[in-house]
């Protein structure tokens, strides 16, 4: 670390660098915290989770044994060590539970009074929080791998839905209905996430190794494809060009201000993109911190 410092201080070499391997030192020292525990009520592993962002204090987790767990993360003791309590769960006992595994689940940004879950029993509901009972079920015809509600939406309340199926799926919770679908893909979508930028603005990835950003008041298509060779034709292969990986595209994160687009593959590999332009940065992935999964 001295040796950046001193050829930052000496102006050979870029300010960005000495940014990016502290952040990456921190990344790697990252450790469990020994002083906190949650507490285990799921059967099977736990596939998702979700800190809702209004006070930062309850957590959602869907498993898969379909169960749904709220959690209170406040410490009432005031002691070091604690273990975070479940304050109510969505088990196997209630006729509302999932049938099979939860794959995500995602608190309503506004309100806490309200939660959505999506289902490989290829059904998306949406929950209150006070009956633990589904307001509206959405049904699709495959597994539902990934669902996101937008942050910053206010001029829509739209769902968007990644399912077996190649056809994204929007659905309206003011009308519960669903209301559109957007075609490009040709394979299932694992994962949908909105801009916390801009509200109208949606990424999605495929088992096709493709990632697109639509603007879902155009009909005309996506916006544009990633590319992981930034167009260079000479060094991808003719099954690779407008690929974003070279595998599923399992994972996708926007930071938090919307300016860059995190994508993670079965290729183990993780890529930074420009939002805006679709340009791959080419940047070492794990500088960048904090990130949240769908």
């Amino acid at each position: 670390m001295l040796g950046f410092l001193t050829a930052r201080q000496a102006g050979l070499d870029d300010p960005l660098r000495l940014r990016r391997a502290e952040s990456t030192r921190r990344v790697l020292g990252l450790q469990l915290n020994p002083d906190r525990d949650v507490e285990r009520i799921h059967g099977n592993g736990i596939n998702t989770i979700d800190i809702e962002a209004i006070e930062g204090r309850y957590m959602l987790s869907g498993g898969a044994d379909g169960v749904i767990v709220i959690y209170d993360l406040e410490n009432y003791g005031g002691k070091p060590q604690y273990t975070c309590k479940a304050m109510c769960t969505v088990g196997r006992s209630s006729r509302y539970v999932h049938k099979f595994s939860v794959e995500t689940v995602q608190w309503y940004p506004y309100d806490t009074g309200m939660f959505v879950s999506s289902s490989f029993d290829k059904t998306v509901k949406v929950w209150d929080t006070e009956t633990l009972k589904p307001a509206e079920v959405f049904e699709f015809e495959g597994n539902v791998y990934s669902h996101h509600l937008s942050p910053i939406a206010r001029k829509h309340s739209l769902i968007a839905v990644g399912t077996k199926n190649p056809k994204i799926q929007l659905c309206d919770l003011k009308s519960g209905s669903r209301i559109h679908v957007l075609q490009g893909h040709r394979a299932e979508v694992l994962s949908v996430q909105w801009s916390p930028r801009y509200e109208h603005i949606l990424a999605t990835a495929s088992a096709d190794s493709k990632v697109k950003v639509w603007d879902v008041r155009r009909a005309s298509g996506s916006l544009f494809t990633l590319d992981q060779h930034n167009g260079d034709k000479s060094k991808a292969s003719s099954e690779a060009v407008n690929t974003a990986h070279n595998g599923r595209v399992n994972g996708l994160c926007f930071t938090s201000d919307g300016l860059f687009l995190l994508t993670a593959g079965t290729d183990d590999r993780m890529r930074l993109w420009n939002s805006a332009t679709g340009e791959n940065t080419l940047v070492r992935c794990l500088i960048w911190v904090p990130i949240r999964w769908t």
